[in-house]
């Protein structure tokens, strides 16, 4: 199955006009990056209301104790100021035609160009390019073009590393060395204050005149946090001036050069900047082309034929999957925003395991046991939270950083409308599903891939540990049953509720799952088992499993079939939400009531029943499912990104075709819609892999049940052929849908692979 790349308009996200009062829309969605580093796509020169944004996965550091730990901006490297005859170039001065900025997200380029007038007549044709080397994990590369038009030009460039960056105003970094080689190369260490990384940012310009290279000496500026070569150029009319820059950026942290000293590191960036010097931009950008082909295109093609919309969203899906992913590193994971901004401050939440791992999971195994390994080596985090809390076992934070950094959740954010005070941020506290979300995203990605390995060094411990936690966080109640009281579900506007159903049906897959695994390590891997047993005391964990099991209460429909979200939902007031279902931003409602009110009302911020339906499809009866959907339906706001996409998929489920349709769209426009405010803290990362969610397993009808791969396709009326590859067990796998039918091949060839097909059980 191969896709058609014909049209170079698929690829494109274009946009046609340029607002200096609108800059963060852009600046994330159209941002770069390879999973090491990601770059916000700030313009070359400098606006009022631009956010900057370089971030280096898994550097994290404190502020200070005020504050939790967070991703650090660092040092910019991608501003340049150019004067043109005197003047300033600026997009807010004279005149701008034939403005146009694209991504080609097929590629990872960034183009800009524009005919620009100054306010005393001067006219020049610039084009910018710029890409994050998806070969090279630490290089940036930038390309400017200038050309006078009817004119003669003296062009001033003041180009270098700026380390003035900070975290909307806290400074992570203390100054350290400044060098500049030979007159042409920059390079600037910084290291974080709390975590101690040495950051060694480093880069060289090479200017070229119609083609040939000018052998210029720069001035040198060297302040306070930031160092610059400045450049002057004269161009005849009609002569093209060409700035090309080269970038690099190594920490101390960084495996792939593990214990050199920071000496070593500025070496190393020397010869760096030399060797991407001597290739050029064109080469670069070529090679780190070739890498997205390779990595990304031809190793999980999705194709969409009937809308072209919705195939680009889903390739635009696919491109920040890429992006944000630290494929390179297992001791990090996949922050909220991505890396992409400073919203979440780079933490790593469930949208991983629920929303993000399928992806990787079906397309890139060996990137999804990366984010599985993760999981495993935060453990001490989760023990110490437990500890903390006087539980036993792994209780995960529910905002993750570095691995010993243990629950980083801010304890307030935002303010009460009522109260005028902030509100307290109960996640950290109380959000406590995290835990058995961990847990099915071990066995998720262990049953899919078959990796026994991974489960062997790291998952049955997992899943073990976190029952073990599990078993000890229950309590008893007046009622002979065991309860989970004081939590906060997947639904945030429902804080301090008792037997939230999904966290109570969670935790009971989890413990079972672990009594399942005890007997299977005992009868056929004894010395998994003795070393678990040894760390774990698993005899006397599994008589607390079977005990809670047993009386662990587990909500249950009522008359109408309908599941209780929680011990009070249902018995919450009913207000008519027809104003918030229809707003055009999130959080309509918040601007009304406070938390304490919005507590006391039938809505939902998010899937939250609908979310258990999602994972544990077969343990429910269809009629449940369906009352329970039109229940929640009705009063779910999505006012998370996290949201649309779960109700796309069970609209597929529920033979709702057009309604999986409509929430599919909007889950594919929280980045790429018309409302310019949506992204500037970053991009959404797990609507991005909410998006693929829709598609395969939505229209796609992939899902793992039990242990076994279905597919039961339902193509909206929109389309008229999907097409997508997955992974299953080792074997890829190419599915083909029309109206009528569904083709399944067997790519890989060298395994047989069981499924389901429309009902109908095959074999491969």
């Amino acid at each position: 199955m191969g896709m058609d790349y014909s049209r170079i308009e698929d690829w494109i996200l274009r946009e046609d006009s340029f607002d200096p009062e609108k800059l963060g829309k852009c600046e994330a969605v159209m941002s770069l990056g390879n999973g090491y580093l990601g770059l916000r796509s700030a313009t070359e020169e400098r606006y009022l209301n631009e956010t900057r944004g370089l971030f280096v996965a898994g550097t994290f550091n404190k502020f200070d104790e005020n504050e939790v730990t967070e991703l650090p901006n660092a040092a910019d490297m991608t501003a340049m100021s150019l004067t043109i005859n005197g003047e300033k170039f600026s997009l807010t001065e004279g005149t701008t035609e034939d403005y146009t900025r694209e991504l080609n997200i097929r590629t990872g380029e960034l183009k800009r160009s524009m005919l620009w007038t100054s306010p005393k007549g001067t006219k020049v044709r610039l084009a910018f390019y710029r890409i994050v080397s998806l070969k090279r994990l630490h290089v940036i590369a930038q390309r400017v073009e200038i050309t006078a038009v009817d004119s003669d030009v003296k062009v001033e460039l003041k180009s270098g590393i700026n380390g003035k960056m900070t975290n909307t105003g806290s400074q992570h970094f203390s100054d350290g060395d400044k060098r500049f080689y030979d007159k042409r190369i920059i390079q600037f260490v910084q290291t974080t204050g709390q975590s101690k990384i040495d950051f060694v940012d480093t880069t060289v310009h090479k200017l070229e005149l119609e083609g040939n290279v000018l052998p210029l000496e720069a001035e040198v500026y060297i302040e306070k946090r930031e160092i610059f070569a400045g450049y002057t150029v004269e161009a005849e009319a009609g002569q093209t001036l060409v700035i090309e820059k080269y970038s690099s950026v190594y920490t101390s942290r960084d495996l792939d050069v593990e214990g050199k000293t920071v000496a070593q590191l500025q070496e190393l960036a020397l010869e760096t900047s030399k060797e991407l010097e001597s290739l050029g931009y064109e080469a670069l950008r070529e090679e780190s082309a070739r890498q997205w082909e390779e990595e990304v295109w031809n190793l999980a093609p999705i194709q969409i034929e009937g809308n072209g919309m919705d195939n680009f969203a889903v390739h635009f899906a696919q491109y920040h999957l890429r992006l944000m992913v630290p494929a390179h590193d297992a001791r990090m994971n996949i922050g909220a925003k991505g890396l992409s901004g400073e919203g979440y401050k780079g933490h790593t939440f469930w949208d991983t395991e629920v929303f993000l791992l399928p992806y990787y999971i079906f397309t890139d195994p060996k990137t999804a046991r990366k984010l599985e390994e993760y999981r495993y080596l935060s453990l001490p985090g989760a023990h110490a939270k437990a500890e903390h809390n006087n539980y036993k076992g792994a209780m995960f934070p529910w905002e993750s950083a570095w691995l010993d950094d243990g629950e980083v959740t801010p304890e307030y954010m935002d303010v009460d409308i009522l109260t005028g005070k902030p509100n307290k941020v109960w996640s950290g506290f109380i959000e406590q599903h995290i835990t058995s979300d961990v847990a099915f995203g071990v066995w998720q990605y262990s049953v899919i891939t078959g990796d026994e390995d991974y489960m062997e060094r790291y998952g049955y411990e997992l899943i073990m540990d976190t029952a073990i936690f599990w078993a000890s966080r229950l309590e008893q109640g007046g009622d002979g049953k065991l309860h989970i009281n004081d939590v906060v579900g997947p639904d945030e506007y429902r804080e301090h509720v008792n037997d939230n159903a999904f966290t109570n049906y969670m935790a009971h897959w989890n413990m079972q799952k672990a009594m399942e695994y005890y007997h299977l390590l005992k009868e056929e891997k004894p010395e998994i088992y003795e070393r678990l047993n040894g760390k774990l005391h698993l005899d006397e964990a599994y008589g607390a499993w079977k005990e809670a099991c047993e009386k662990l209460y587990l909500p249950t429909p009522t008359e109408e079939n309908v599941l209780p979200q929680d011990d009070r939902y249902l018995s919450c007031r009913d207000i008519d939400l027809s104003k918030y279902k229809a707003q055009e931003h999130v959080g309509g409602i918040t601007r009304d009531y406070n938390l304490e009110q919005i507590n006391q009302i039938q809505v939902s911020k998010q899937a939250d029943v609908l979310v258990l339906f999602f994972l544990l499809e077969d343990i429910f009866p269809q009629e449940v499912k369906k009352a329970s959907w039109e229940h929640y339906e009705a009063r779910t706001l999505h006012d998370s990104s996290l949201s649309l996409s779960t109700h796309s998929v069970l609209a597929c489920d529920m033979g709702e075709k057009a309604m999986a349709y409509d929430r599919f769209r909007k889950a594919a426009t929280i980045d790429l819609g018309p409302f310019m405010g949506s992204s500037n803290a970053g991009i959404h990362a797990a609507s991005f892999g909410g998006v693929w969610e829709c598609v395969v397993y939505g229209f796609g009808g992939v899902r793992m049940l039990g242990g076994n791969l279905r597919i039961n396709p339902s193509l909206p009326d929109e389309w008229t052929k999907l097409s997508y590859t997955i992974i299953w067990k080792g074997q890829k796998l190419a599915v083909e849908v029309t109206k009528g039918t569904v083709s399944v091949k067997n790519l890989t060839g060298t395994k047989q692979v069981e499924l389901e097909v429309n009902g109908e059980k095959c074999v491969l």
